[in-house]
């Protein structure tokens, strides 16, 4: 039986995505990581599959694309027009992963949407396993699912959220999720578009 997080529709990865992307525009390995704000040996990583971005990471490599983060989970999304609608049927979201969490994005075939819906397995159990917290610009709402987590943030004390809680934060202010629960946590997370939101 598929599982939530076990999706049907298997997309390029991340940085498969961020290649081609890079080669369309003819930027070199050395302009997007300027562009982004990493090294180039990071991109080169990325792109070859040797590493997984974290979520700061993919942000920063979609501004420096001058894309929307949906592009780089594999999304191009539909011309908008008024009166929109998007279904997800249960697995059939775009996948991806981080180090830290597993990502099925939702309702991807909207273009220009005020935010973006995430189905997230928490797989972090300690925050030990961040290089730092994670901070970029916009807003983010989680609500648990499954399980429990532990929110750590830059100004507060951690929390611990457990199923049926949920939180709603400033992007900018540094986050890390874990989940704290015998099993991996699973929640929906819900963030502000990312395309533009870095200043350079």
């Amino acid at each position: 039986m598929q599982g939530p997080l076990d999706p049907m529709l298997r997309l390029p990865s991340i940085g498969e995505r961020v290649q081609t992307l890079r080669k369309r525009d003819r930027l070199t390995l050395n302009d997007l990581a300027g562009r982004a704000g990493i090294s180039a040996s990071a991109v080169s990583k990325i792109e070859n599959g040797q590493t997984s971005p974290t979520y700061e990471t993919i942000v920063r490599l979609a501004v420096g694309l001058s894309v929307d983060v949906a592009e780089l989970f594999g999304s191009e999304g539909s011309t908008p027009v008024s009166g929109r609608r998007a279904i997800t049927r249960a697995g059939e979201g775009v996948a991806q992963s981080t180090p830290h969490y597993d990502y099925q994005m939702l309702c991807t075939d909207l273009a220009t949407t005020a935010f973006i819906p995430f189905l997230t397995r928490i797989r972090a159990r300690s925050v030990a396993e961040f290089a730092g917290l994670q901070s970029h610009r916009g807003e983010e709402f989680f609500y648990v699912l499954d399980g429990a987590v532990e929110l750590h943030t830059e100004h507060y004390a951690p929390v611990r959220l457990d199923r049926g809680d949920s939180s709603y934060f400033d992007s900018g202010m540094g986050h890390a999720l874990i989940s704290v629960s015998p099993e991996e946590a699973t929640v929906l997370w819900i963030a502000t578009r990312v395309h533009g939101v870095l200043e350079r």
